[in-house]
């Protein structure tokens, strides 16, 4: 088989794995996010009472979903993919195969999944009257696609160094959440002391969620000097995670 024929097999292995078993099937890839979204909404405009994000942000929760659906497309990969060459030892040992599809396949499950709720979100919201430029979701979909990038990267680099740090994943969670709050997920930058604000540039993930917000809501506006950054980082760490994964591959099979 082609390295295309493996990849797309995993893909579907992946996704009937996920929700086998499930009443509610492959819908319950919209209805996860939908149901955090409607926590988190709940908590910060009616517990918290927070005020509207930005000048020209139409509401809290489409300024959430911005940051939030981004996020769990990220999160949700590089949490599968971590423990994708462990999760799948026996067949390593059996089968001659890339061992970099098994990560691969995971984190397009992710982004495909994610993917397709978000752009469900968007249409819904917009059909209930939240000015949401629909006509701009193909250039979302590129911003998908480089956060697709960094998330493989990040991805290939903790599935390798999982075989090896066993107490990696238990861990990730817990580094993960401090990451989400250390992004401009449920806040934005002018949120935030101006002293404070130029270190949001220091967070890799910053980008995503105001690149969202600025194209598919219109608030904020973001530079070339951002876009071109953004882009070169994702593109270093994918090749920082394909040189750490080839490095210690050949010693896989003796830690599996």
């Amino acid at each position: 088989m082609s390295a295309l024929s493996l990849t797309a097999h995993f893909v579907r292995r992946e996704v009937r794995n996920r929700y086998l078993g499930s009443i509610s099937g492959g819908a319950w890839a919209l209805l996860q996010p939908l149901i955090q979204l409607g926590v988190y909404g709940f908590v910060f405009v009616y517990v918290f009472h927070s005020p509207v994000p930005g000048a020209n942000a139409p509401g809290f929760v489409p300024f959430l979903v911005m940051g939030l659906w981004p996020w769990n497309a990220f999160a949700e990969a590089v949490t599968r993919s971590t423990t994708a060459i462990q999760d799948n030892a026996a067949l390593i040992g059996k089968v001659a195969l890339p061992r970099e599809l098994l990560v691969l396949s995971t984190v397009v499950a992710s982004f495909l999944i994610q993917i397709l709720g978000f752009c469900a979100i968007c249409v819904a919201l917009r059909l209930f009257g939240i000015p949401i430029h629909l006509v701009a979701l193909p250039v979302a979909l590129l911003g998908y696609a480089q956060l697709f990038v960094f998330a493989l990267g990040c991805g290939l680099m903790l599935a390798a160094l999982q075989v090896f740090v066993r107490d990696l994943a238990p861990a990730l969670p817990q580094m993960l959440m401090l990451w989400m709050f250390a992004s401009p997920v449920f806040y934005e930058r002018s949120a935030l002391p101006e002293r404070y604000q130029g270190w949001l540039d220091w967070n890799p993930f910053t980008y995503y969620p105001e690149f969202f917000r600025s194209i598919l809501l219109q608030s904020g506006a973001q530079t070339m000097v951002a876009h071109v950054v953004s882009f070169l980082v994702a593109m270093l760490v994918l090749a920082m995670g394909l040189a750490v994964f080839r490095r210690l591959e050949p010693f896989f099979e003796d830690f599996l």
